[in-house]
């Protein structure tokens, strides 16, 4: 296999992991459209910690998933009192904080971004890392959890009536969201080599967002599909 096309598989392989992120929170009827947000959060927590202070990629692969999982709770709260139109413009909010955050942010580059970051994202572990959260997911959607969330997507109202906490469910989903969003952005900062604020703007949402909706929220295979669609499908028209 050529350079070319290995690295058009490994960023198959992130926008896999980052579809697979987004549908756990839409799951659960929570459309976001500021993934890019928990993204650019990941990516600069970990090569802080890779590329800094030279830890292991696994180590900061933890450290950033830890941290944009905390950081979901900025929205997964105030998100549990809206719905609809006003989530996703909540959730673009948030985004766009974030952007705005690491465009002024002197220590991590501003708008220069950070450059000279190590190359450690592989395509085994992609696929090791995409992998492992299909699988993880499957094995949830037949939890107690993962049928709450169903319920919560058919009917929140109904759902509350059979005893379904509402804002365990949402939470929980927001939260591990927001883990595979900050692990698929160190693991496309690994790969990309220089980050900026740039990279994760609304565009980057949205990319995700359409990446969900195109395969389908009926399945788990239904991110990958669009994955594969979206990030193949333009090298081929090449």
């Amino acid at each position: 296999m050529g350079s070319y096309w290995e690295s058009v598989l490994i960023f198959l392989g992130i926008n896999t992991v980052l579809a697979l992120s987004l549908y756990l929170p839409i799951s659960a009827g929570q459309l976001s459209l500021g993934h890019g947000g928990f993204m650019a959060i990941g990516a600069y927590v970990i090569v802080i910690c890779t590329t800094w202070l030279g830890w292991p990629l696994l180590a900061g692969l933890a450290v950033g998933g830890l941290v944009t999982t905390l950081a979901s709770a900025l929205v997964s709260f105030p998100a549990l009192r809206i719905r609809g139109i006003y989530l996703i413009i909540l959730t673009m909010g948030f985004g766009e904080i974030v952007r705005i955050f690491f465009l002024n942010f002197e220590p991590t580059g501003q708008a220069s971004g950070i450059g000279g970051i190590k190359h450690l994202t592989t395509l085994p572990l992609v696929t090791l890392v995409a992998a492992l959260m299909l699988a993880c997911l499957m094995r949830f959607r037949g939890s107690r959890i993962g049928r709450a969330l169903r319920a919560v997507q058919e009917d929140e109202v109904a759902a509350e009536a059979m005893g379904v906490n509402l804002t365990r469910v949402k939470v929980t989903a927001f939260a591990l969201g927001a883990l595979g969003a900050g692990l698929g952005g160190g693991l496309y900062a690994h790969h990309a080599l220089f980050i900026d604020p740039a990279q994760f703007g609304f565009f980057r949402s949205a990319e995700i967002f359409l990446i969900v909706v195109l395969g389908g929220v009926g399945s788990y295979w239904g991110p990958v599909v669009g994955a594969a669609v979206v990030t193949l499908l333009p090298e081929l028209l090449r």
